[in-house]
């Protein structure tokens, strides 16, 4: 290699080093900043932490059927921006560590597949909303359903869900808050958030239990927070659901009878949810509100 080239391929090589340099404040500044619409307002249409805090707890403690466990409890808002993280328990490892997570996972999924009125525009949409719970989605995901696949979409941001210091966890600055994380879980436990006038402003997820038991307690939950407005009203319908139930809309469905030709049971009205060890009491949860 002659001189001319030794010094071009120097100081190209100069030149590289010195842009990486100088681009990498930039890119861990981006990696580190909240993402989209994840500003100070972001969450300011929903309930803060100590609101979830005590709604968990109350709720946990109403719920004594399945493993009669404590619980994890998370708000996102209607872009998937986590809002609030709380634990029902004593201290973060009195429920089971994963379920945090979980419950991140179950308040996006059922926020990201539920709409309110506003869907219905040129003939299209949903003119009194839907919500769906993620428990209504448990039997459409299964091989041969009609959203099979729907379960590996949407997958976790790893990096928002187990970023450190971990002894933040469910606290008020536990580190998924104010980041988008993302998701897809199809067990009950999660819920669409309505607010007065049935509009859509984001979901809650709880896990920590039997899959029952954590709709169950996310029902309480959602319903002590006033974010259940989905009865109808004067001006306003039904949020539609496929319960049937009109106090319940989005309410766990149990109509799965065996496969007589084995796998997955078949849910007569294609959203079905399996029954769970010890769990009941679904038919007498609190009605929807106006």
């Amino acid at each position: 290699m002659n001189a001319k080239r030794v010094v071009f391929v120097m100081a190209v090589a100069t030149f590289t080093v010195a842009l990486l340099l100088h681009l990498s404040p930039v890119r861990t500044a981006i990696a580190g900043s909240p993402q989209n619409n994840q500003d100070s307002g972001a969450c300011s249409n929903l309930p803060g932490f100590s609101a979830l805090k005590a709604a968990i707890a109350t709720a946990t403690a109403a719920e004594t059927s399945g493993l009669n466990n404590q619980m994890w409890a998370t708000l996102v808002n209607r872009d998937g921006v986590v809002c609030a993280v709380a634990f029902s328990g004593v201290n973060r490892g009195a429920q089971w560590p994963g379920s945090r997570v979980i419950s991140a996972q179950k308040a996006n999924t059922a926020n990201a597949f539920s709409l309110d009125g506003s869907s219905s525009s040129n003939g299209s949409g949903q003119a009194a909303g839907l919500a769906l719970s993620t428990a209504n989605l448990y039997s459409a995901v299964q091989p041969g359903g009609s959203l099979y696949g729907l379960q590996h979409s949407n997958p976790v941001d790893t990096d928002v869900a187990y970023a450190a210091p971990s002894s933040s966890y469910g606290t008020p600055s536990d580190p998924m808050v104010g980041h988008k994380i993302g998701g897809v879980n199809v067990f009950g436990g999660g819920l669409a958030l309505y607010a007065t006038g049935h509009i859509l402003v984001g979901g809650v997820g709880v896990s920590g239990d039997t899959s029952c038991a954590d709709h169950n307690i996310a029902w309480r939950v959602r319903n002590a927070l006033a974010l259940d407005h989905m009865a109808a009203t004067s001006s306003l319908p039904l949020v539609g659901g496929v319960s049937g139930d009109p106090a319940h809309p989005d309410n766990i469905i149990f109509d799965i009878t065996p496969n007589p030709y084995g796998g997955t049971g078949i849910s007569a009205g294609g959203f079905g949810h399996p029954p769970c060890l010890n769990t009941s009491g679904s038919n007498t949860l609190p009605p929807v509100q106006p």
